[in-house]
């Protein structure tokens, strides 16, 4: 499951900046003209807002995760969702969890 985990997180960082980058080209970093298109419509606003919800319900997971299993570096997931997005943080943060997890597991096995 762990390597599922990563692979997801590869693919979820190249397919949404295969979409991200033309636009980057063309208009640079426009905040402005990014948010009116990314709220252009209804059917964008939806997907949007369906998206900065599952951003905060995943900040909220991540912070339960982390005191629970002591994760380091917590922020690098935070940035993560930031730079690149959920569709990258999530699964990334997933299987670094699943990683800590395991080795515990390890640990007390030995």
């Amino acid at each position: 499951m762990k390597n599922l985990y990563l692979l997801l997180a590869i693919l979820g960082a190249v397919l949404p900046y295969s979409y991200f980058i033309p636009f980057l080209r063309a208009n640079g970093l426009d905040i402005k003209l990014f948010t009116s298109e990314l709220f252009a419509n209804d059917i964008s606003s939806f997907f949007a807002t369906d998206f900065l919800i599952s951003c905060l319900i995943f900040w909220v997971f991540l912070f339960q995760e982390v005191r629970k299993h002591h994760i380091k570096h917590w922020w690098i997931y935070i940035v993560a969702t930031l730079t690149v997005g959920l569709s990258f943080a999530f699964p990334l943060f997933l299987y670094f969890r699943q990683k800590t997890i395991d080795g515990k597991d390890s640990y007390r096995s030995s």
